[in-house]
């Protein structure tokens, strides 16, 4: 799922090498046409052991073609590797293998950077062939990174041309060896923890291309500290409803709310997410004709047992939104609210129809997640879900003037309900 999980760092890689696989134009007589991406890797090795004290430094799938699942070795050194180094060609952008790279190295700097201050991305993208600017999906337009450091050739011919081309030897040589001091330098600067080995299947391509931003909305179903019953864990919660954050009091390094942590995780994802209250916004969830994106509810267990919450949760459910995603963030200190009542029984009568429609990964975010570090690997599941109920669902004409989201899935669709609206 994505969890963090500790690793000695002699077992991590360096950086691991990102490039798409040249097809054979003769598959008997033909060299490797990937030798020279080949001899690429091993001189930035070479150079990067000659930089740091290491002794794993990088990761390559030699052996992946097209049409081929993923190794294990490739998942795990996704989740452990420093540094992403895509390699850059009109060729890499059209693989769905290269895309799902990104993506799985993306979602876990996503879930360290929710936690963390941000700092500069830990991806090192080297162009191999020229890709201009506009043809770059969003994911790498974004990077704040600027090739024309390394010189005017390297731009123009790109690092394959540089090395097929003798005159521009010294030129290769040089520009490798920068690359790999910013590799290194990388690593030092942005340490990044290492991850649980990701689904190949869940993930969706990094470079779908998108016309704008997907809007998503994270409401909070939860009390502000003034509305609070006694016997609630105070530090919890705060001046309003949008500070709630049920890990603080377990996780002392969790101190900031929730669904703060949440949008960023979603804005990693390219979603552009707001944050509202469930009394404040269940009068749009219910009443837009057409909405623009999708939602996810952070429900508190202990709103379950207060009538006046558990009103809105009933008006919600009777709504019957496809798109709507629930989770139940629960640190495990208490299991019943006070009546008696369960709080997984109370939720089944709360929101039977949302319930009832979903199963697998919506169905166990609704099942109590118990910490903030399964909390983060459950996350981009449920959105992904909810982004898939969304697209089966809408109407795929918008009005004149405007463009429907797209949604990239991962997976098939789960869940599928008949409960449309009218």
């Amino acid at each position: 799922m994505g969890l963090e999980r500790s690793e000695p760092d002699a077992n991590r890689p360096y950086f691991f090498l990102s490039y798409a696989h040249t097809p054979r134009l003769d598959p008997f007589d033909a060299p490797d046409p990937d030798m020279w991406v080949h001899r690429l890797f091993r001189d930035l090795c070479e150079y990067i052991m000659s930089m740091t004290d290491v002794p794993a430094v990088g990761f390559m799938d030699r052996e992946m073609r097209a049409g081929e699942s993923w190794s294990d070795r490739t998942a795990e050194a996704l989740a452990t590797c420093r540094v992403f180094v895509p390699l850059y060609s009109p060729r890499y952008f059209i693989s769905d293998t290269c895309g799902r790279e990104w993506s799985a190295f993306s979602q876990r700097q996503a879930r360290h950077s929710a936690l963390s201050p941000p700092g500069p991305p830990a991806i090192v993208p080297a162009l191999w062939a020229p890709v201009p600017f506009q043809r770059l999906p969003h994911a790498a337009q974004s990077l704040p990174y600027e090739h024309e450091r390394f010189g005017r050739e390297y731009t123009t011919f790109g690092l394959y041309g540089l090395m097929k081309l003798r005159s521009f030897r010294q030129q290769y040589e040089k520009i490798t060896y920068l690359l790999a001091q910013t590799i290194t330098a990388t690593a030092q600067q942005n340490p990044l923890p290492v991850g649980r080995p990701l689904d190949f299947a869940q993930l969706p391509s990094a470079f779908e291309q998108r016309t704008s931003l997907r809007r998503m909305r994270i409401i909070v179903a939860a009390p502000s500290r003034q509305e609070l019953p006694p016997g609630r864990p105070v530090q919890c919660y705060g001046p309003s409803a949008l500070d709630w954050n049920p890990y603080r009091q377990s996780d002392t390094d969790s101190t900031r709310p929730l669904a703060e942590i949440a949008a960023a995780i979603a804005e990693r994802l390219d979603y552009r997410p707001t944050i509202e209250s469930l009394d404040g916004a269940v009068g749009g969830l219910l009443t837009e004709r057409r909405p623009d994106g999708l939602a996810l509810i952070l429900l508190d267990k202990w709103t379950l047992s207060d009538p006046k919450w558990r009103a809105l949760l009933t008006r919600v459910d009777d709504a019957a939104l496809p798109w709507l995603g629930v989770i139940v963030p629960s640190d495990a200190s208490g299991s019943d609210d006070e009546s008696g009542l369960g709080w997984q029984t109370a939720l089944e009568q709360t929101l039977p129809r949302t319930v009832q429609r979903v199963r697998s990964i919506p169905r166990a975010a609704m099942a109590g997640v118990p910490s903030l570090t399964e909390f983060m690997a459950l996350l981009p599941h449920v959105i992904q879900w909810a982004a898939a109920q969304f697209l089966r669902f809408t109407p795929s004409h918008p009005p004149p003037g405007s463009q429907t989201p797209r949604f990239r899935l991962g997976g098939p669709v789960e869940g599928a309900s008949d409960d449309r609206r009218p």
